[in-house]
């Protein structure tokens, strides 16, 4: 038996990159796994993907986390569907142009949209029933940009040192609630996001179940330990 086994999680940004591979690995582990994306083609490989080879069940909801009222109704279809969130992963990014010399206002009202907002609606939507039950886990995927900024990263930094800020703020605001908050940040990770990066080719990078580990590693923790922060770096 898994260590998720009837364990539910949403996990946004699932079509792809570190969420799919968060998905994989959850399942395998036993959760009913809820995938959350704008991609429904691709969210529908990976359900069929999970079923072949995870423990719990999947249920797609199209979702995107930049429209409160989208957030709210997959919040819906996850509580319909297996009663209540035990686990919610804020996992859905957008990494573009980030200098602010670069001019590029719709890439960075993006990155704002998706990076802060989605982290703040997703969350806000899944608290009150969290708190009702004094059970849950939030955990906010950032990023090393949000302790380092580069000169070509000063908006992208931005939005991630925003996250590390809620997931902080979160884990005071529900002390001694039952509610646990981790805030994850990945170094490089091996997905499409990071395609084009300037990486050194000396480092292998991370992979997704790389971060997918540490995930089940701060949920799996007894009830009374909360671990607030991971950053995951390549050697």
């Amino acid at each position: 038996m898994g260590q998720l086994q009837g364990k539910t999680a949403i996990i946004t940004g699932a079509s792809s990159g570190i969420g799919a591979g968060i998905a994989k690995e959850v399942a395998k582990e036993g959760a009913n796994v809820v995938l959350a994306a704008r991609n429904i083609e691709k969210l529908a490989e990976l359900e069929k993907e999970i079923k072949e080879q995870g423990n719990g069940k999947v249920l797609t909801v199209q979702t995107d986390v930049t429209n409160k009222q989208n957030v709210e109704n997959l919040v819906k279809k996850a509580e319909e569907a297996f009663n209540h969130v035990d686990v919610l992963v804020n996992n859905a990014g957008q990494m573009l142009s980030s200098p602010v010399r670069s001019g590029k206002v719709d890439e960075w009202e993006n990155m704002i949209d998706v990076n802060i907002k989605g982290v703040l609606f997703c969350t806000h939507s899944v608290l009150p029933s969290m708190l009702e039950r004094s059970s849950g886990h939030i955990i906010n995927i950032a990023s090393v940009s949000g302790f380092e900024v580069t000169k070509a990263s000063t908006v992208y930094s931005a939005t991630k040192f925003a996250v590390r800020a809620i997931s902080a703020g979160l884990e005071k605001e529900l002390a001694k609630t039952g509610v646990r908050v981790t805030n994850i940040s990945p170094g490089m990770v091996d997905t499409s996001l990071a395609n084009g990066s300037s990486w050194s080719n000396e480092r292998k990078k991370l992979e997704t179940k790389d971060i997918a580990k540490a995930i089940v590693y701060a949920v799996t923790q007894p009830d009374y330990v909360n671990v607030n922060e991971i950053t995951v770096r390549p050697v």
